[in-house]
């Protein structure tokens, strides 16, 4: 990941991050998700290599991490107490700094698509529940029957939940016995299931995304860090786009996909070295555990995590698409 200052692109996303079990991740179960995170990443690719903007490849890479059963997100996101579904997503457009986000909301068929319409359609910032899928319909966002985005596993997973008396729990993240007897290398009850995409275009312009169905068995309301601008998406020419996974209230409370921006504008940080600091330094003191992707304004990447492992992929021009769940 060596710097360059030649026109290029790159993209990078994530999947979530947690406590990913080696003893029962199995080459077939490992393989279907280096094969999602490769079709995110050459659906991202093709738009950028053809001149397309950072802000289409975000979208489309996340569109697609929703749409795909294995990630907390859309189709498969997570239930609340009440058995309902809540969705957040988050997008933003570092050439001008134009933000947009949706909270709590149950019928959107894909959030980051409603995100992008706030960020360009609404005057706002932020939009969240019913009025926002009264403003979304009316913009001609595709809504769904709340059961689309249920699962047999996520109903299975709320039922442990409650049963064991849990409160609310991470969705990548956890018990190596529960890992066990599921069958998934990561313990479906407990992980950090963001998504999320960040991207450099030809023009030079950076670009966000992060997408969530929030925490299992979730206080009805709760809403974590992907939603709120700065702190689990963020993007700015001058210096970084970043997408984060893991403990929300840590990551509100540090602020910390801007922090990454900040500590590059006023310290003169690498992005290495800056997001190094977040992720391993700034965030454990906050109880904080997860990670992050990130691009600056020359196409360098980092993919820094705190957990055993973290859901990942990077392309960039020139180079062959990579992806890793471990270290």
């Amino acid at each position: 990941m060596s710097p360059t200052h030649a026109p290029t692109f790159a993209i990078a996303i994530h999947g979530g991050a947690g406590t990913i079990a080696r003893s029962t991740m199995t080459e077939e179960r490992a393989a279907l998700y280096h094969a999602a995170l490769r079709d995110v990443l050459e659906a991202g690719r093709r738009i950028l290599a053809d001149g397309g903007s950072a802000l289409d490849a975000v979208t489309e890479a996340v569109v697609r991490l929703e749409d795909c059963p294995l990630f907390n997100a859309g189709h498969g996101a997570v239930l609340t107490a009440d058995a309902t579904h809540e969705l957040d997503a988050c997008i933003m457009d570092g050439r001008t700094l134009a933000a947009g986000a949706v909270a709590s909301v149950a019928r959107v068929r894909n959030p980051v698509r409603a995100a992008r319409v706030v960020a360009e359609r609404s005057g706002h910032v932020l939009m969240a529940g019913e009025g926002a899928e009264r403003f979304l319909s009316t913009q001609g966002v595709a809504l769904v029957d709340p059961g689309y985005f249920t699962t047999p596993d996520r109903l299975d997973q709320l039922r442990r939940a409650q049963a064991a008396g849990a409160g609310m729990l991470l969705d990548h993240d956890g018990a190596s016995k529960a890992a066990a007897s599921s069958g998934d290398p990561i313990d479906p009850d407990r992980k950090f299931g963001t998504v999320g995409a960040v991207a450099l275009d030809l023009s030079g312009n950076l670009a966000a995304a992060t997408s969530t169905g929030g925490m299992t068995n979730k206080r009805p309301g709760r809403v974590g860090d992907t939603p709120i601008v700065g702190a689990g998406c963020y993007a700015n020419n001058a210096t970084v786009a970043v997408s984060t996974t893991g403990t929300g209230e840590s990551f509100i409370r540090a602020v910390s996909a801007y922090d990454v921006s900040a500590l590059m504008e006023y310290t003169g940080a690498s992005l290495e070295e800056a997001t190094r600091r977040v992720v391993m330094d700034k965030l454990p003191r906050v109880d904080g555990r997860g990670g992050l992707v990130a691009v600056d304004r020359f196409g360098n990447v980092a993919l820094p995590f705190n957990t055993e492992g973290m859901y990942r992929g990077m392309a960039r021009a020139g180079e062959d698409i990579v992806t890793a769940i471990y270290e």
